[in-house]
């Protein structure tokens, strides 16, 4: 009884994990018989799992959507990690989720036993400093992820950084968030080509279709990807400051700046870079922990202005 228990939580993993699989990948798995993966998904279904499934050459299992939510077990570092991600969408860039989020998260704290409470109670503190930036759809963003996780050809409209829309038919393979913007990695259909995509600018419904098989991902996973692909993407603001401290400082305090840094003399330094915005600027001069002048664009002086005052609001006492 218990092997067969502890195959059943295999499995329900495999399910969740995952959009499709065959009867023969789960046997491969499981390392069990098709007949015993038949019988070990009917005992789900009898527990409330909604799984979906299908006969002949292409058919296989998969997780629906139910009535209502099945009961989860969670570990308790799963449960922090939950709390933490429900707190943060609370404040987060996905509008739409903020109301539902604080009422998840009281539920959860509270079936949560004293010594998980207290320390998800400790993340409290941790309040985020909210840059300005395009707020992404929470029902979009679920669909995209929906269609990268059953890998679901998607077709949709998108605007690029000059407003001019056109329609793209992608295979998606992974969404990211940078801390700032939501990205979709896909494989464009029509330019035969690796594309990222920024969902704040996909506009309209997501059209999903048939599966497709997944490609290797350029630099080994989504997450590299995109980030190559944002980062090597040309900046068209260039930015001139001199730092009041040393070079060698600076260095230290931020050593991701090294390249950009120019000595002016024994006690100043003049930071160089180019940024797509502002107020990714702005955070790097504040993050090199110096005073400053800005020497150019004149523009980012009241963007360090509006971040001031974003800090001197996240600061203040409640």
């Amino acid at each position: 009884m218990i092997v067969a228990s502890a195959r059943l939580l295999r499995l329900l993993a495999l399910l969740q994990a995952r959009g499709f699989w065959t009867g023969a990948e789960l046997s491969d798995r499981l390392e069990v018989t098709p007949r015993t993966v038949r019988r070990d998904v009917d005992r789900l279904r009898s527990l409330g799992y909604p799984i979906r499934s299908s006969t002949g050459v292409a058919g296989g299992y998969q997780l629906g959507a139910g009535a209502s939510v099945p009961p989860l077990l969670l570990e308790d570092d799963e449960a922090q990690a939950v709390a933490l991600s429900l707190r943060t969408a609370a404040t987060g860039t996905v509008s739409g989720l903020e109301e539902a989020a604080v009422r998840a998260l009281a539920k959860l704290e509270q079936m949560m036993p004293a010594r998980l409470r207290r320390r998800v109670h400790a993340l409290r503190s941790l309040a985020p400093l909210v840059l300005d930036g395009q707020r992404v759809d929470a029902t979009l963003l679920s669909a995209v992820a929906a269609a990268c996780r059953n890998l679901e050809r998607a077709s949709f409209r998108y605007a690029d950084a000059q407003g001019v829309r056109t329609r793209r038919r992608v295979e998606p393979h992974g969404v990211v968030f940078t801390g700032r913007r939501w990205y979709l990695a896909a494989w464009d259909e029509t330019r035969e080509d690796w594309r990222t995509f920024r969902i704040d600018r996909i506009t309209g419904p997501i059209r999903t279709g048939s599966r497709f098989p997944p490609r290797p991902i350029p630099h080994g996973d989504v997450s590299r990807y995109v980030a190559h692909s944002i980062t090597s993407m040309p900046h068209p603001i260039r930015v001139s400051v001199i730092l009041h401290a040393p070079l060698a400082e600076i260095e230290a305090r931020t050593p991701g700046l090294g390249r950009r840094l120019q000595p002016v003399d024994e006690h100043r330094c003049r930071l160089t870079m180019e940024a797509a915005h502002l107020a990714h600027a702005a955070i790097t001069v504040v993050v090199s922990g110096a005073e400053f002048e800005v020497e150019s664009p004149p523009e980012l002086r009241d963007e360090l202005r509006a971040t001031a005052r974003r800090i001197r609001r996240s600061l203040r006492v409640r």
